[in-house]
């Protein structure tokens, strides 16, 4: 989510975030509380029946993405805000855990009719990825095989992609070896969007099961309810099997921050220099858009939690990260960047309904947001 998470947003009660001079923690141990007895702050508070798998993280650094804004591809990537430097946390974890669509990218840009954009995931270095920010656009790329014309439309390009593969390899085949290369790596290009398209064919009648029905919301430009869709498609998307890693953003990196006209926010980079919505405080208006967004991922959580998987749910070996590319706020620091977890990978991480309060920037115990991301790939 763009423009920021402070510190005091994922505080529980009970306890006071004794923040430095420059915006990280104070202390050089590692605070541990239970959430058990603890509420959860006002901008999480969706997420309340969710409390025993909450992991909440207070005291990560992330200074080199350090930015006057949105770190960009470095709030994934753990480098410089300024370019695309290498592969970002979200494409190496879709790497390891390979599906149909091995990594989805869904979101809402910087308002309601942005199609797509490339701010925040990253392939490898000068390779950023696209992020689908039309909802229509998202459930034809994925549910489209299903969808009434738009399952003929599938049945083509499966066919073209078919007849592509063997026409460039026939026309290889007629060339000096020299020239043979180039073509033949086409023709495994074809043949992997054919593969695709094949194991999509197989999954049809999982795919139709779960394809969201977005009424209205698959065309709207209103921002909260593209926001919306995305979460559905997203979620279905999880359920069908098609991929095993979403990203999920809303904003659009840089200096662009969404726009929420139906609430009153015609541009939500007023309120990182103290502007309001409808009339609330400024710490009640972020807490207005943080819920938006905490109140969808309750929602995909209890979705995903009533799918039976293994010994559980679907829920049970997720994992749903939150956080801001713009790490503890508008102008950030990163000296701590807030994160909420939410859930265990079926155990391979320690159970939630925890709060962890890391060393200070600077103490031997410190960890940053890099320490994460390592944990994440290792799990």
């Amino acid at each position: 989510q763009s423009n920021g998470l402070r510190p005091s947003f994922i505080t529980p009660s009970g306890h006071v975030w004794k923040e430095s001079r420059e915006g990280g923690t104070t202390g050089g141990e590692l605070v541990e509380l239970s959430l058990r007895d603890r509420a959860l702050p006002a901008a999480l508070e969706p997420l309340t029946p969710l409390k025993d798998r909450i992991t909440l993280l207070q005291g990560l650094s992330g200074r080199i993405a350090y930015s006057d804004h949105s770190a960009n591809h470095g709030a994934l990537g753990c480098y410089s805000a300024r370019g695309v430097h290498g592969q970002t946390i979200d494409s190496a974890l879709a790497a390891a855990l390979p599906a149909v669509f091995p990594h989805v990218l869904l979101g809402l840009g910087a308002n309601g009719s942005e199609a797509i954009n490339y701010a925040h995931s990253a392939l490898a270095a000068n390779k950023p990825l696209p992020t689908i920010c039309s909802p229509s656009l998202a459930f034809r790329s994925l549910f489209g095989s299903v969808d009434g014309g738009g399952k003929a439309e599938f049945d083509r390009q499966t066919n073209l992609l078919d007849f592509l593969a063997d026409d460039v390899k026939r026309s290889a085949a007629a060339l000096p070896a020299s020239e043979r290369g180039k073509l033949e790596s086409y023709a495994e290009a074809f043949e992997s969007l054919y593969a695709r398209q094949r194991e999509i064919a197989d999954l049809q009648g999982i795919i139709r099961r779960h394809a969201p029905d977005l009424g209205e919301k698959r065309t709207t430009t209103t921002s909260s309810l593209v926001l919306e869709a995305q979460f559905e498609i997203a979620t279905a998307a999880l359920i069908a099997g098609l991929t095993n890693v979403v990203t999920l953003t809303s904003g659009s990196g840089h200096q662009r921050f969404g726009q929420y006209p139906e609430l009153g926010a015609a541009d939500l980079h007023n309120l990182g220099h103290g502007g309001s919505i409808a009339g609330k405080t400024n710490e009640e208006s972020f807490i207005l858009i943080h819920q938006i967004h905490t109140r969808l991922i309750a929602e995909m959580a209890q979705k995903l939690s009533n799918i039976p998987e293994g010994n559980g749910s679907m829920l049970d070996n997720t994992l749903i990260v939150f956080m801001s590319d713009s790490g503890d706020g508008h102008h950030p620091r990163l000296y701590s960047w807030p994160i909420v977890l939410i859930g265990d990978l079926g155990g391979r991480l320690k159970r939630g309904g925890r709060y962890l309060e890391f060393p200070a920037y600077g103490q031997n115990k410190h960890a940053t947001i890099g320490s994460l991301y390592a944990t994440l790939l290792q799990a």
